[in-house]
This record gives C-alpha cells, sequence and structure tokens, in this order.
C-alpha cells in the first residue's frame, strides 16, 4: 500500500508543481497578485509526514509553509492568491498513505 502512496504522490506532486508554475507566470504578467495567510489542518498524525507535507507546499510555486504545530496538525501558509484547501495540499491524501 505505501508503494501506491509513493508513486501517487509523486504523481500528484508533479502535477501540482506544473499547474502552480503556469498560474504563477500568468499572475505575475497580469499582476493578479492578492496574497494571503491561511491555516489550515492537517489529518497526519506522524511528524515526518507532516514535515513532507510542509516542504511540499513550499515546493509548489505560489505557496509558502510559514508554521507548523505537529501537535494540532496546524499548518499555516502564505499563498500569492486566495485558494481553496483542496488546492493548496492535493497530495495529503498520499503522503497519509505513506506515514500513517
Amino acid at each position: 500500500m505505501k508503494v501506491f502512496g509513493v508513486v501517487g504522490y509523486i504523481f500528484v506532486l508533479l502535477k501540482a508543481l506544473s499547474e502552480a508554475w503556469l498560474d504563477v507566470v500568468r499572475r505575475s504578467v497580469n499582476g493578479c497578485i492578492n496574497p494571503q495567510v491561511v491555516e489550515i489542518e492537517t489529518n497526519i498524525n506522524n511528524l515526518i509526514g507532516q514535515v513532507l507535507l510542509a516542504c511540499s507546499i513550499t515546493l509548489t510555486p505560489g505557496t509558502l509553509t510559514i508554521g507548523l504545530s505537529p501537535e494540532k496538525r496546524r499548518l499555516k501558509i502564505a499563498t500569492i492568491s486566495p485558494r481553496k484547501r483542496d488546492e493548496i495540499v492535493p497530495f495529503e491524501p498520499y503522503i497519509k498513505k505513506i506515514f500513517d
């Protein structure tokens, strides 16, 4: 089951990276930037999984993890524009399969 989680995670991460990269380029050209800080709760209980999630969010263009509270399972994230939770962490279920 962990193998499927790893493969799924890599696929979804690459997809999210390419989509976010195009979004940031488009927003940079047209100037449609409205930064905000959001706090989301994660379903991942494992500390290493939470750190991987935080790093994956930071790798994705247009988002930056600025805080992690492992005991509360909360992440504070800066985004280039308002985004839904699913747009910020599409790879969370795959990380959960790997570590939980």
